[in-house]
């Protein structure tokens, strides 16, 4: 039956949220997002922040009015006035920074991806469960309001039988950007098609089958050796358990309207784009008689605050893995990912190393 009313976002009580003192390792444009949520919209405290570079630290810090500045990720960690650290680092360092942090016996939320493969992410996993320590991966959308949302009406079976989901998440990015750099794991994968491939697990669960394409992006950087140049654009079906279709793109050339679609026998659910980031939906009866809208200010990078709460509540209830994004479900995730860079050919240098 066609609901009267959305279901109503779920938060963990107040008290049940310790404030905890944070490190921050790699100080870059996310971590800057990051540093903000965490300053203005939780109760939680910056205590530290490390880079490669003092001096870039000690910039990050006296912007954010962070105690410490460290020169080298051995420099935070050592530090015993820090409960928990966020890994902010390129992706490619995210396994190290994310393996040394638990080893050293902290806490740890990983930018997403939490690593460049599933065999990675497994082995963070073990760590983790062997340290007693906490290790979540940041894919900030599913702590975020509406996905709880969308999740309910999931569980509730409001939409009916799925089957299908269409989605696409396409940005322009200039030829200098890092996005085109091998060295730093490039290509959309990793930055836009988490999201996709993440989307469409939490919707239908880990796919049976995969079939992708992809294009290379060499037309673009063609000033850079052929070892320098990345994937730029993949196209993707994937068919899950029951009976679902995952109809998924994403580019590097272009932005697209970056909307996602879950069609369900009894209700259809439309996501405006990005579909990842706070913003409006819409359900509709199959009949078309009832909507229902979901409205929320555009005020994104904000919403990271959720992730950092969620973390400190995991903490205070001493688990070792978040009910909202579970370590298996992000290795879920990367198994489907490295399937489609198997297919298209896309082997990072840290997999051609090992």
């Amino acid at each position: 039956m066609f609901p009267s009313t959305l279901p109503v976002p779920r938060r963990p009580v107040a008290s049940d949220i310790p404030v905890l003192r944070w490190g921050i390792v790699g100080p870059g444009w996310i971590a800057d997002h990051f540093a903000n949520a965490l300053r203005h919209h939780t109760q939680q405290q910056l205590v530290a922040v490390s880079s490669r570079s003092q001096a870039k630290a000690q910039e990050f810090a006296t912007k954010w009015d962070i105690p410490h500045a460290c020169e080298g990720i051995d420099a935070l960690l050592s530090r015993d006035d820090i409960d928990v650290v966020y890994i902010a680092t390129p992706h490619n360092h995210h396994y190290p920074d994310g393996l040394h942090t638990l080893q050293a016996g902290k806490h740890v939320l990983i930018e997403k991806p939490l690593a460049l493969n599933a065999v990675q992410a497994a082995e963070l996993q073990q760590v983790a469960r062997q340290q007693n320590r906490l290790c979540v991966e940041a894919m900030w959308c599913d702590f975020a309001p509406k996905y709880d949302v969308i999740r309910q009406l999931l569980e509730d079976g409001v939409l009916g039988d799925i089957h299908t989901l269409i989605a696409d998440h396409g940005e322009y990015f200039s030829p200098e950007h890092r996005i085109f750099n091998a060295d730093l794991a490039g290509g959309p994968m990793l930055d836009l098609g988490s999201y996709l491939i993440g989307f469409s697990v939490l919707v239908g669960g880990a796919p049976d089958s995969i079939v992708a394409r992809g294009q290379s992006a060499a037309h673009y950087v063609s000033h850079l050796p052929r070892e320098k140049q990345v994937n730029g654009q993949i196209s993707m079906l994937l068919t899950h358990a029951q009976g679902m279709h995952s109809v998924l793109n994403t580019t590097l050339f272009s932005n697209t309207p970056g909307g996602a679609v879950i069609a369900g026998r009894d209700a259809t659910l439309v996501l405006d784009g990005q579909f990842y980031a706070p913003g409006n939906f819409r359900l509709t009866s199959s009949d078309n008689r009832h909507t229902l809208l979901w409205q929320e200010p555009n005020n994104r990078y904000h919403q990271l605050s959720h992730e950092i709460e969620h973390t400190a509540w995991c903490i205070g209830q001493n688990l070792t893995d978040s009910p909202v994004r579970s370590l298996a479900t992000s290795i879920s995730t990367l198994k489907a990912m490295d399937e489609v860079r198997r297919q298209i050919g896309v082997v990072f240098n840290e997999e051609r190393q090992s």
